[in-house]
């Protein structure tokens, strides 16, 4: 963006805006801007699971199982999933269970 008082031939280099600053001043008015719902927030949030959480429950899972035996370590592994989802760490996720 360029300020608008002086022509083009005129420009100086600090009438110019550069992109980080116009990133800051999103960001600032973003943080500033109190009118925001919680339905909104819930609809920007994002979940990144890192590969290096990610535990197969094969090892668990071998050998001969009934079928509510594989559910239940189904659930089981889904619950740990939603913990490390949450930040905890695995002591954290041991002591919680």
């Amino acid at each position: 963006r360029v300020n608008s008082s002086l022509s083009s031939d005129e420009l100086l280099l600090e009438d110019l805006e550069t992109e980080g600053e116009r990133q800051l001043k999103s960001l600032l008015h973003q943080q500033l801007d109190t009118t925001v719902s919680i339905e909104q927030c819930k609809s920007k949030r994002r979940c990144f699971a890192p590969a290096a959480f990610y535990k197969p429950f094969g090892e668990e899972a071998a050998g001969a199982l009934t079928l509510s035996q594989f559910q239940a370590l189904q659930e089981s592994d889904k619950e740990t999933s939603s913990l490390r989802e949450l930040g905890l760490s695995d002591s954290e996720i041991l002591l919680w269970k």
